[in-house]
């Protein structure tokens, strides 16, 4: 299954998993991935000589059994978390990528809302999802880490029936976030030179496109659940700190104000006073 890195020829939204050394975490993801997104979707997974024996077992399993249209690649020798992402993302060219971390936990209709959220505004350059670990996206409570709700199910369809309202984010978050192909293009992909770190990388690719002019997006009708949160290794802090020097301030000052509590109490009260779900539901509609 180890391949030369080339994204699948589609049109429309690659789901890329970079593969981690967590193989519990990354058998309960792949298994939501299939139970929650639609048949045929391009999945790359990543490996940047991350797997280990039982990992490689369980991604080869679940490749000969999947209903998506799945690929597998594994460098050799690694060149880092943020090197290895932004070679991936390059091969995809222009395709709009959705990267979700290989302990996240996506609820059913996932891609095809964030796609929605990127279709409805050509401003939009990151949409990402709610999530219990999501820091500025958390749900019920901001910048708090809940665990990942019992039914994703139920939420699943919660969020459907929010307005679809698509509110300002600092930045995008790691648990799962949908990357217009053409505005990460043109704002240069990422930076493996400064960032080890896909969390950090992807804050300094959003500031970026802020600065170009797009968005970086909440999709409120989607939710994907996670064990904890993603985080900066050693230095990627200071490296942002010195490149942005406000950010650490936006970032506070935005979870302390919390715009978007109104929203977070409409999903509670959507969520407590759910229906059952309708026999012949579409959740990839």
């Amino acid at each position: 299954m180890t391949k030369a890195a080339a994204a699948p020829a589609v049109v429309g939204p690659i789901v890329i998993v970079p593969v981690g050394t967590d193989d519990e975490a990354l058998d309960a993801c792949l298994a939501a991935l299939d139970a929650a997104t639609a048949p045929g979707t391009p999945v790359w997974l990543a490996d940047d000589a991350q797997a280990g024996p039982r990992g490689y077992a369980i991604i080869e399993r679940w490749v000969t059994r999947t209903a998506l249209k799945a690929d597998y690649t594994r460098r050799q020798r690694s060149v880092g978390e943020v090197a290895h992402l932004d070679e991936v993302l390059a091969a995809c060219g222009d395709a709009d990528v959705a990267v979700l971390a290989s302990d996240a936990l996506p609820a059913p209709g996932w891609l095809s809302r964030l796609s929605s959220a990127l279709a409805s505004d050509g401003a939009i350059a990151t949409a990402t999802p709610w999530s219990n670990a999501g820091e500025a996206a958390a749900w019920p409570r901001i910048g708090e880490i809940d665990p990942v709700p019992d039914d994703l199910e139920r939420v699943s369809r919660a969020a459907k029936a929010m307005p679809a309202l698509h509110p300002e984010l600092p930045a995008a978050v790691s648990h799962a976030v949908l990357l217009r192909g053409a505005a990460r293009r043109r704002a240069g992909g990422l930076d493996a030179t400064s960032y080890a770190s896909w969390y950090a990388a992807l804050i300094d690719l959003s500031l970026r496109l802020a600065g170009l002019g797009w968005r970086n997006a909440l999709c409120d009708t989607a939710f994907v659940g996670r064990r904890g949160e993603g985080g900066p290794f050693d230095g990627d802090m200071d490296a942002l700190a010195a490149r942005w020097p406000d950010w650490h301030a936006r970032l506070a000052n935005y979870l302390m104000q919390d715009p978007l509590r109104a929203s977070r109490v409409q999903l509670a009260s959507l969520l407590e006073h759910l229906g059952p779900p309708e026999p012949q539901r579409d959740l990839f509609a």
